[in-house]
């Protein structure tokens, strides 16, 4: 086979979430920074980071930020310098991750593809990237969600903390990584539904999954994909999870920990 008779691969709009969501943030507090997107983890800031593992995946076409606030951007020179030039096309954050991501997709043409991701995830690398969108395009969902198994980053990182879901067939962090093809943006629609039900939990649990999913879950009968496939039911978005193998994959920088943790890890790069 000629190389002329290779399909091109697809390939995504990223759109990067980059707002402060409080004052009293303990990273920003911790390292001083404008916000929390510009603190540096090894002597760079988490969005340049984020913004230059994007640029270096060749499945990635553009690269849209919303937020941080535009009267913050002076505080980080390397950024202003990515918008100025256009590789980064930036966007003012609204008052939720949801509504910033709706607002973030409006500017990507419709029938594009979308990554979606956060500031935070400083120890994201184009490998990483390419791998996720290579086997959620392999999954034909509608949308995609990066995880990673638990004893995948605890073998990796002993002591590490993460948020674990625990279900039948193991414990899973997230990756803050998603994938949405068009019929798959629906599930921002249905996300921002449920951050409207946050302080009702209950409503909030019954919507998303039912209760005959959550009684499964607190029994631990509740498997990744009968999960995944109960939230496909309600938002009408085929939905599935690519399990990735990188336990980086599965650290973000949220506590003073896991600046610790990235930049210990960073260190063994050198």
């Amino acid at each position: 086979m000629s190389a002329e008779s290779y399909p091109t691969p697809q390939r995504f709009a990223a759109l990067v979430l980059a707002a402060d969501r409080t004052n009293k943030d303990p990273i920003t507090q911790h390292t001083g920074a404008a916000c929390k997107a510009f603190a540096p983890v090894g002597g760079v800031p988490m969005v340049i980071r984020v913004v230059d593992a994007l640029a270096a995946c060749d499945l990635i076409t553009s690269i849209t930020l919303c937020g941080p606030s535009e009267s913050l951007l002076l505080h980080c020179p390397e950024l202003k310098q990515r918008i100025a030039s256009g590789q980064v096309t930036w966007l003012p954050n609204l008052d939720s991750p949801s509504r910033s991501a709706e607002s973030g997709l409006s500017h990507v043409p419709s029938d594009t593809p979308v990554l979606l991701t956060t500031a935070d995830h400083a120890l994201l690398t184009p490998d990483i990237v390419q791998r996720f969108l290579h086997d959620a395009l392999a999954t034909q969902c509608d949308a995609a969600v990066g995880t990673i198994r638990q004893q995948d980053i605890a073998a990796a990182f002993p002591g590490s903390k993460r948020t674990v879901i625990r279900l039948r067939d193991g414990g899973f962090c997230g990756c803050n990584l998603f994938m949405f093809n068009p019929q798959g943006r629906m599930l921002v629609g249905f996300w921002r539904q449920a951050e409207e039900l946050r302080k009702r939990p209950w409503r909030l649990i019954g919507q998303v999954l039912g209760f005959k999913m959550v009684l499964s879950y607190l029994f631990g009968s509740l498997t990744l994909q009968q999960a995944l496939a109960a939230v496909s039911e309600k938002s009408g978005v085929k939905i599935q999870a690519v399990v990735l193998d990188n336990p980086r994959a599965g650290v973000d920088v949220d506590k003073v920990e896991d600046l610790v943790l990235a930049e210990s890890i960073l260190k063994t790069d050198i």
